[in-house]
């Protein structure tokens, strides 16, 4: 199995600057969400609890160099507990590229978590090579509040549930314009509801998964959201690579 990725119907395996550059936002001055998931072909967002199981290397290949056009990546709190998140995010190869283009070498990483279900000495905030930011609300415990502050910047983005519209007025006042956000569901059914999905880009695996996955949302009030398919890209094991940016209107 190989980590070879090519537009539909192309002859040739693509380099990853031409990977990259699919993927790069016109303009990096203009705030972008992308969203970032992987499902299997009978739709479960998960294997044994971790959409980590579902992965190809395909699907790692291209998942590390979107990682390279973030100011930020987005988690959810959920996320973080279930897949493990802590140290470096991009390889030695990713951060040269963003130096060599004027970038820091590392995105800030910015979690959501209403309550503050979080433990502080992990290794998302003891490891990190930048500090990290909390997203939360001004109703959060007072105590998680005072132990996270030691190790990130917590801020408020709404009264009892995390306003995803606040969210990315705060992040472009600290200059996190490209945002790249890799779950989790329910963190998807927010911003899908409440129309801040400017991207999405979806892995097809190329397995049937059965049983009781859960999609790649839950929860959320049901928002029809007109896409528009940009690109796809396929591996040689049968990896589906979807790219898909919101469309003006919903027929």
């Amino acid at each position: 199995m190989t980590d070879e990725v090519r537009r539909l119907g192309a002859m040739f395996a693509a380099t990853d600057d031409e990977i990259t550059d699919w993927y790069t936002v016109p303009r990096r001055a203009d705030r972008w969400l992308r969203v970032n998931f992987i499902a299997s072909l009978d739709g479960a967002a998960t294997h044994d609890g971790r959409s980590a199981g579902l992965g190809t290397p395909a699907d790692k290949r291209v998942f590390g160099l979107l990682r390279r056009l973030a100011d930020v990546i987005l988690i959810g709190a959920g996320t973080v507990r279930a897949e493990g998140y802590g140290g470096q995010l991009l390889d030695d190869a990713g951060r040269a590229w963003r130096e060599e283009r004027g970038l820091p070498p590392h995105p800030v990483v910015a979690v959501v978590s209403a309550r503050l279900d979080l433990d502080p000495d992990s290794p998302l905030f003891s490891a990190a090579p930048v500090r990290p930011l909390v997203l939360t609300t001004r109703q959060a415990p007072a105590e998680r509040r005072a132990a996270l502050a030691e190790v990130s910047d917590v801020l408020d983005s709404g009264g009892t549930a995390v306003d995803t519209r606040l969210m990315r007025e705060l992040l472009a006042e600290r200059g996190l314009r490209q945002v790249h956000c890799e779950g989790g569901p329910h963190l998807l059914g927010t911003l899908i509801e409440e129309g801040t999905v400017d991207e999405l880009c979806l892995t097809l695996s190329p397995r049937l998964e059965g049983g009781t996955a859960r999609r790649i949302t839950d929860g959320g009030r049901i928002t029809p959201t007109g896409m528009t398919l940009a690109h796809v890209l396929t591996g040689d094991d049968g990896t589906l690579l979807l790219r898909y940016v919101r469309a003006q209107t919903v027929s």
